[in-house]
């Protein structure tokens, strides 16, 4: 429900969610909660996807959104690059747009194109058409959640959704957008109507996210792919609040809540203290420095530049160790790339990266 000041009410509770899987020992919820590891824990944000001949194969024939809600289909995906690369944990095979498909929103994804709404939203109107997600409406998410858990053992599984900005500035621009001009329009000329969408996209995710953690996960993930176009006055004004009612949503669920965004340097401030436990940096900024600006006592998750997967072993390598080195004078560190796996990116080097990460002092 909606607070009247345009944020967000807190959301049902989560803590009598079934038991969750004993992981003890596991080097990225280790890290995750800022202890020592027994080794530098890795994955990488797109890992599952178009890098893998064998998902391509797979994916072959069907859309995105279907390839997200067929169970066996994103099982399957979800646990490829974990047989392939040995990453120390899995995140759920999805896309940020989900939630607004199963709530009834006319989105498509288009191939090299992305995310395409039918009707942007712009008007007041358009804000009270918007439909609303309901629990079963996740089962298809929950269904294949149910379905990797054994197949997975011992390794986590992150689940994952896309914060209320980002989702906002999709809606409003009617897909991607180099400027955002629509949504930063919007969101100073009618703050109220900005503050009851957010508020309504937050409410959506909270309920995605909460579905994902009574299905098993064992981390999430909020992205915010967008934010790193707004100023940080903007962003503590126009978004912290929403992120914050969606973080906050999960506070009693014992699972890690991670926070990322792309461009974000100057936010990480601001996003930590909408709840992370882990705050996501992007590969602009040196690892410990972004540890600082996020107040020191937060862990911190990333950030090899995804195209120096291209640059040769060597490089790869001292990259690695020079960011390995940075993450030791954090309060924790989880290796990943500062953004997604790029699609031409040679599947046999990101399994030679990940013995790099598992080989660096912890």
């Amino acid at each position: 429900m909606a607070a009247q000041n345009g944020t967000t009410a807190p959301a049902p509770s989560v803590a009598d969610a079934p038991a969750r899987r004993e992981l003890a020992g596991s080097p990225f919820l280790e890290a995750a909660r800022g202890r020592r590891p027994s080794r530098l824990p890795v994955w990488f944000m797109r890992q599952a996807g178009r890098s893998l001949p064998e998902y391509r194969a797979l994916r072959a024939g069907s859309g995105m959104l279907q390839a997200c809600l067929t169970p066996d289909l994103t099982c399957e995906i979800t646990l490829q690059p974990v047989r392939r690369h040995g990453v120390d944990a899995a995140i759920l095979f999805s896309d940020i747009v989900v939630p607004l498909h199963l709530a009834g929103v006319g989105v498509d994804i288009v191939p090299g194109t992305g995310p395409v709404v039918d009707h942007p939203v712009r008007t007041s109107a358009d804000v009270d058409a918007l439909p609303e997600l309901t629990p079963d409406r996740v089962e298809p998410v929950a269904d294949a959640i149910g379905l990797l858990l054994p197949e997975l053992d011992a390794t986590p599984l992150i689940g994952f959704a896309g914060a209320p900005f980002t989702l906002a500035s999709y809606l409003i621009e009617g897909g991607p957008s180099r400027n955002h001009e629509r949504t930063k329009a919007l969101m100073r000329s009618e703050p109220a109507l900005w503050h009851r969408l957010l508020g309504r996209l937050a409410e959506l995710t909270g309920l995605f996210l909460r579905r994902q953690v009574e299905a098993g996960v064992d981390a999430v993930q909020l992205f915010d792919s967008w934010a790193g176009a707004l100023s940080e006055r903007d962003y503590r004004e126009f978004v912290l609040p929403h992120s914050a009612a969606v973080l906050g949503s999960l506070a009693d669920a014992g699972v890690p809540r991670i926070h990322f965004g792309v461009g974000t340097a100057e936010l990480l401030g601001a996003m930590t203290s909408a709840g992370a436990d882990v705050i996501g940096v992007d590969w602009r900024t040196p690892l410990d420095v972004a540890a600082v600006r996020a107040g020191g006592a937060t862990p911190v998750q990333g950030n090899l530049d995804p195209a120096v997967l291209f640059a040769g072993q060597d490089a790869i390598d001292a990259e690695v160790a020079r960011i390995a080195a940075e993450g030791t004078r954090t309060a924790g560190h989880v290796f990943n790339l500062g953004h997604g796996v790029l699609p031409d990116t040679d599947p046999d080097v990101i399994s030679r990266t990940v013995e790099t990460v598992h080989a660096q002092p912890v």
